[in-house]
């Protein structure tokens, strides 16, 4: 029996969760990226972390985050190259609660709230 997989940590879900290229018919196949793998590209591509720091981040191996990406990299790939639709969806995670204290992540829903409480207090 194989190991149970481990839910991944995601700091926030994508602010958009479907692409669709100009020109493409409506009756293309969809490339579907889970939200576990947006959560290695954003953190990897978009923060500037390494794999190991995102591991840290999604709380698991850094072997299974380097897995993780190679999957969201080969689907991006596809999506771009080919002109094809993608979605984000699904996928084994569970959202930041905001316990931590500290996420190391910039999209944070409690660093965000931090921030904008800080900021409410400066006015």
């Amino acid at each position: 029996m194989p190991r149970p997989r481990k839910c991944r940590k995601v700091c926030r879900l994508p602010k958009t969760d479907s692409f669709f290229p100009a020109g493409c018919p409506k009756n293309s196949p969809v490339v579907i990226l889970t939200v576990d793998e947006y959560e290695t590209i954003r953190l990897i591509d978009h923060e500037g972390m390494s794999q190991e720091e995102c591991s840290a981040s999604m709380k698991v191996a850094r072997t299974t985050v380097q897995q993780i990406y190679d999957h969201a990299r080969k689907k991006l790939s596809i999506a771009l190259v080919d002109g094809l639709p993608f979605r984000i969806e699904g996928g084994d995670y569970r959202i930041c609660d905001g316990r931590e204290p500290h996420c190391g992540c910039s999209g944070c829903r409690k660093r965000l709230q931090n921030f904008t409480s800080s900021k409410e207090s400066l006015s």
